[in-house]
């Protein structure tokens, strides 16, 4: 389909430069400045749709739990196991490519109890996620290939191995703690979850 429009939507154009801005400077030397530098435009530019830098990063965090999102919804398999296995992938994803960007976010996610913008974001990603997690996992229980489990429980096991594995990787740029932890979820998951049938 030919593109015709001849503008760049403005609020996913300064989500880019919020994302290169974070990716340079990091979360603590972030300014709307920098921002208005990477977006070519005025500070007065974003400030004509996004009154502060933290309403500015909250609209971000909601850009980037979208383009999640996203990719979470392209995994096609309906097999409960597999779908399972290519989610928690999607979770533990090598940070090499994105390490100065995961950083910050490692950043905001310290002022969250600081924020409740913040708060409401990171809680809402990690709520939409678990809620993945229980949805492949009650498939698979309501089609025999997984055990009758406690849902809830195995859901927050699993993203507590995810969120610990993502910090490591970051804090201490070990990118062994994501294998780590790839190998220790499916043990978890073949321990906890698949059926003897």
């Amino acid at each position: 389909m030919a593109d015709t429009s001849t503008e760049a939507d403005p609020d996913e154009e300064i989500m880019r430069a919020t994302y290169r801005a974070l990716r340079e400077h990091g979360y603590a030397d972030l300014t709307i400045q920098r921002i208005a530098d990477e977006y070519g435009k005025s500070t007065a530019a974003i400030h004509y749709h996004y009154d502060t830098k933290d309403d500015l990063l909250t609209a971000f965090l909601d850009f980037i739990l979208d383009q999640f999102k996203d990719t979470i919804h392209e995994v096609e398999t309906t097999d409960p196991e597999q779908r399972l296995e290519l989610l928690l992938n999607k979770l533990l994803v090598d940070p090499t490519d994105h390490q100065d960007l995961l950083i910050a976010m490692l950043e905001m996610r310290s002022q969250v109890p600081y924020n409740d913008q913040f708060r409401e974001r990171f809680r809402e990603n990690d709520e939409y996620v678990q809620y993945l997690l229980r949805t492949v996992i009650d498939h698979g229980i309501k089609t025999g290939v997984f055990d009758d489990v406690d849902t809830d429980h195995v859901a927050q096991a699993l993203m507590i191995l995810v969120d610990g594995a993502r910090t490591r990787a970051v804090v201490f740029d070990d990118e062994d703690s994501l294998e780590t932890a790839r190998r220790t979820a499916a043990e978890y998951v073949a321990a906890t979850l698949v059926t003897d049938n």
